[in-house]
């Protein structure tokens, strides 16, 4: 492990946990409403997204734990994993973009909780892949956090709002 992801260590270890139970409640909120949530044309594909979304920052945090790893080959494997989970992101904006019902404003205030944190951990990979690696590092936190915030606003609706 480099030295830069050492100290970044005790932080991948909470992410990790966190973002797995996250991801775990999550998927108990959207099995409790399943029936409600499929009737909705834009919810699988956000729920989805908001999952690819912390499987990402389990992703990162569990590869920033990786003993031995070139920096390089640490942001490689982000950069990676943050384009796979913004298919599931970029698949939801056009689901929701198609969506008559709502205003657009409503439109891009669905779609953004979901871009924040995948732009971050896409940010944060290319600064530490081109060497400027502590500010990646530093915007690889605030997408593992962003992670969070949008996994939990997501689990509010596919528990509470789904219902309404």
């Amino acid at each position: 492990m480099s030295e830069a992801l050492e100290a970044w260590t005790e932080f991948n270890v909470a992410m990790v946990g966190a973002t797995a139970a996250l991801a775990g409640l999550l998927i108990v909120a959207m099995s409790v409403n399943i029936g409600e949530i499929m009737k909705s044309a834009t919810l699988p594909p956000r729920a989805a997204a908001s999952i690819a979304a912390l499987v990402l920052a389990i992703t990162a945090g569990a590869f920033g734990l990786v003993p031995g790893q070139p920096i390089v080959a640490y942001g490689i494997e982000v950069l990676a994993a943050a384009v796979l989970a913004g298919v599931f992101q970029v698949h939801a904006i056009r689901v929701v973009m198609r969506e008559d019902r709502v205003s657009p404003l409503d439109r891009v205030l669905k779609s953004i909780a979901g871009v924040l944190p995948i732009v971050a951990f896409l940010g944060g990979a290319v600064l530490v892949v081109a060497g400027v690696v502590e500010a990646g590092l530093v915007a690889m936190a605030v997408g593992a956090v962003l992670s969070i915030i949008a996994a939990l606003l997501m689990a509010w609706v596919v528990l509470v709002e789904v219902l309404r």
